[in-house]
């Protein structure tokens, strides 16, 4: 379909999306950004790498190669805050995490150009997982969105302390039925990891807009806290950001994410819940 957006479908009633893991800075943008280092700072790293068994388990997945600096298509595309209150970072982040600026002075995106990402990334994006999800649909009574994020440990501006391992998102309560989150909670019980259902993150657009337990479509996100899967620095700079992906360093991890993903397959496929 494009260079930039990665689709595999499977055929088990799950959908895996990874809205945060691309790095790529097109050549007409990346000129009027401070620096790429800061531009890619807070890509959620080797997170598509954690569920490369997802595949494996029949799962579909959704995957954008383009940085969310440019568009983060788990923002509202009205640019209204998932977090009334709380400190966020935009459709178009003008800052990083920690409230770098991300463009140069007098650079910043505006109305149009903020509107031609729209169209170029964040509605194809979209159009794919909605997509995806109506052709599933077809086949399994439900669907599962499983939406794959991480975060640093510890981004002050944005919480405060250190955030637990796994944050599984479901605004809620409203965007899965009950049975999904327990059966997500039970794969992830395990002590080297803390974990909590809607704590700082409840779930971002893409669980909200699409998670419609009354009509089969179950969407949840999963939050992971960096240090869970990589060596995470106490202060991020581009001498020891991002660390390279250690496959044995993230195996404990990656081994309960998979247990995840088989649960969010058995819920789809257990004929005793309704719809």
């Amino acid at each position: 379909m494009t260079d930039w957006l990665e689709i595999h479908r499977g055929e088990a009633p799950l959908i895996v999306s990874f809205p945060h893991t691309g790095t790529a800075l097109p050549a007409q943008i990346e000129p009027h950004l401070v620096s790429p280092w800061l531009a890619r700072k807070d890509a959620d790293w080797w997170v598509h790498r954690l569920y490369d068994r997802a595949r494996e388990l029949g799962a579909t997945t959704v995957r954008t190669d383009i940085s969310r600096t440019v568009i983060d298509v788990n923002r509202d595309p009205s640019g209204a805050s998932l977090y009334p209150g709380q400190v966020t970072t935009d459709l178009c982040p003008l800052t990083t995490f920690d409230g770098e600026p991300l463009y140069r002075s007098g650079q910043a995106p505006q109305g149009a150009a903020i509107a031609a990402r729209r169209e170029r990334w964040f509605h194809p994006y979209h159009a794919v997982l909605g997509e995806e999800l109506r052709r599933l649909k077809v086949k399994h009574r439900r669907v599962v969105l499983y939406d794959a994020h991480s975060i640093r440990s510890r981004v002050p501006r944005l919480f405060e302390g250190e955030l637990p391992h796994l944050n599984i998102g479901t605004c809620r309560g409203a965007s899965c039925d009950p049975a999904l989150t327990r059966g997500i909670e039970a794969a992830c019980e395990d002590a080297r990891f803390s974990r909590v259902t809607d704590g700082r993150f409840v779930g971002g657009w893409t669980t909200r807009h699409y998670g419609n337990p009354a009509h089969g479509v179950h969407a949840v996100q999963m939050e992971l806290a960096c240090r869970g899967y990589l060596d995470e620095p106490p202060v991020p700079d581009s001498g020891n950001w991002p660390p390279p992906y250690d496959p044995d360093r993230a195996g404990p991890l990656r081994a309960l994410l998979e247990r995840a993903l088989r649960a969010c397959i058995d819920f789809a496929s257990s004929r005793g819940i309704p719809p």
